[in-house]
């Protein structure tokens, strides 16, 4: 059954096309689902089809029709993944940068869901749904690392209440713009949606507490090598807090600069320890995985 949402377009928001502007209010779809669903007439500013390249005025309302997600095209593929641990609770993959966790509509494939499922088949948690089957946390798209797979529900609803209590253990490692002078650095400042542009977070009144304890492992001349030790886990947390003490993220055109001298492909942060209690055992675990080759080359190109 499809879906129907309704917007009302503030004066802060006007000009903006109505691809750009539905694509920052509906944060969880591409801009190409978007048009797609624009071309195929399920949306509508003061009851008439507009276009993509349409710019929203003040006061427009706009209804969209969001079709019934396809949930049967999400697939089991054949695509392979690097494993850290498995047992019958729970499975440590370390994700490949460029990979997305889990299908989105406009985007049902090449997932690390639809790995995962051809890899466990039918055993895995199964409590976020089809779309997103075992998965307990998520990292972006670009970011390197290790995520735990929930196989069942048991362990799902354990680790998930262990994220809920911030008890697991989880160190990024990340290189930033700027020499840093600090060894150590805890930041403490709220997180919660940009007000300005939808699809960013930052640092704002009333967000959510986020807590991150930043190291620094080496400097270099004009970047930091560091480490990130997260106490709380906010979308973008590591990126946001970053941005806030003055050291983007090298390669993080969201939060940071558009252009380097280096050819990126996206921010270089990377999940490289994931400790938790087990599930079924009770005893603590601790993973490590080493650095993406993209990380290690940019770490080379810096020296």
């Amino acid at each position: 059954m499809e879906e129907i949402r309704e917007f009302l377009v503030l004066e802060e928001d006007e000009g903006d096309r109505l691809d750009v502007y539905l694509a920052n209010e509906l944060g969880d779809m591409s801009r190409s689902y978007i048009q797609k669903i624009i071309k195929d007439k399920k949306v509508s500013v003061n009851t008439k089809i507009e276009k993509a390249k349409y710019l929203v005025k003040e006061d427009d309302k706009i209804i969209v029709e969001i079709p019934a997600p396809k949930l049967l095209e999400v697939t089991p593929q054949d695509i392979p993944i690097e494993i850290v641990y498995e047992d019958s609770d729970v499975l440590i993959v370390n994700k490949p940068q460029d990979m997305v966790v889990h299908p989105a509509p406009g985007n049902y494939d090449n997932t690390l869901v639809n790995a995962i499922l051809y890899h466990c088949k039918d055993k895995l948690s199964s409590i976020n749904g089809v779309i997103r089957p075992g998965i307990v946390h998520r990292i972006d798209k670009d970011t390197s690392g290790l995520l735990m797979i929930a196989k069942n529900n048991n362990a799902h609803n354990s680790l998930a209440q262990q994220l809920k209590d911030h008890s697991i253990t989880r160190e990024y490692e990340f290189i930033c713009h700027g020499v840093v002078k600090e060894d150590k650095i805890t930041v403490d400042k709220p997180i919660g949606r940009n007000p300005k542009d939808r699809l960013k977070m930052a640092v704002v009144k009333g967000g959510k507490r986020a807590v991150t304890h930043f190291e620094v492992i080496e400097r270099y001349d004009n970047f930091t090598h560091m480490k990130a030790t997260l106490e709380t886990g906010r979308t973008h947390q590591i990126r946001v807090h970053a941005l806030s003490i003055n050291h983007p993220l090298l390669g993080d055109i969201v939060y940071g600069p558009k252009n380097t001298k280096f050819k990126l492909k996206g921010q270089t942060l990377h999940a490289k320890k994931l400790g938790f209690i087990h599930p079924t055992s009770k005893e603590y675990v601790e993973f490590d995985s080493k650095l993406s080759k993209y990380f290690e080359d940019i770490i080379a190109k810096i020296k």
